[in-house]
């Protein structure tokens, strides 16, 4: 027998259903909502996780680098001190680990030395100095050493400061997808409820939050050891001054 109540019950009985399903697919965490996104957002999360890993390591591994420049400057700098003469300072250097400090030294003494051969020694009769041209390629020769070092101590800041540059750019354009597929979500529906809505929308600005956590290391990190590399760098050009002129004191040039 028909009752007039039925349609009432069904569409009671409609609403609860739905509402259990949304219940069911609502995310609770962060975790739920990585593992429930659409493909777009798993894969700008899934790029993004790489750039944090490539990012991390170039971190570690600078510090490492910096670290051991660091040690071997301070060995180079006491080696340099303790010498009375250019000589002996050649002799403690030879005796030091590999160093851009110590490339640089033999560099120098190196081109000095076939410009004006056994100069160095302290029994060498005096000579004639070295001419300004020779002296200005003394100098480039040192300049040409240090930018080599240099380069080769720069060598992994450029993908921080692009990881620390794109990864916001990935973050928001994932963010501008998943509000995308909200909003398509919305017309397919025809509901606007905050509880249909919020679950689309928060999910979009994971891949922003997830963005901005890769960037930051990165972009600490490469301020940091570009800070620390043009240390090294003046302290490297000052060693040169300081070379051509203890080579001036020594009536050498």
């Amino acid at each position: 027998m028909w009752n007039p109540l039925f349609p009432a019950l069904e569409a009671v009985q409609s609403i609860h259903a739905s509402l259990m399903l949304l219940q069911i697919r609502t995310p609770k965490t962060a975790w739920d909502m990585v593992v429930g996104g659409t493909l777009p957002t798993k894969i700008v999360l899934l790029i993004l996780v790489g750039f944090s890993l490539v990012s991390w390591w170039l971190i570690f591994w600078k510090w490492r680098q910096f670290r051991q420049v660091r040690a071997q400057g301070e060995r180079f700098l006491e080696a340099i001190e303790r010498a009375q003469t250019l000589e002996d300072a050649y002799k403690a250097v030879l005796g030091l680990p590999e160093s851009p400090y110590r490339r640089v030294f033999r560099q120098g003494v190196n081109f000095f030395s076939e410009l004006r051969p056994g100069a160095l020694r302290q029994d060498a009769p005096k000579r004639d100095g070295l001419s300004l041209t020779q002296l200005e390629a003394l100098r480039l020769v040192l300049e040409k050493e240090e930018a080599e070092e240099r380069d080769e101590m720069a060598v992994g800041l450029t993908w921080l400061a692009t990881i620390g540059s794109i990864s916001p750019l990935l973050g928001l354009l994932g963010t501008v997808i998943g509000i995308m597929n909200a909003f398509l979500g919305i017309t397919a529906t025809g509901s606007t409820n905050i509880g249909a809505v919020a679950p689309g929308v928060a999910e979009a600005l994971i891949t922003t939050a997830v963005g901005l956590s890769v960037a930051i290391p990165a972009v600490i990190g490469y301020n940091h050891y570009v800070s620390r590399l043009n240390l090294v760098r003046g302290e490297m050009e000052g060693f040169s001054s300081e070379f051509i002129g203890t080579l001036a004191r020594e009536g050498k040039v």
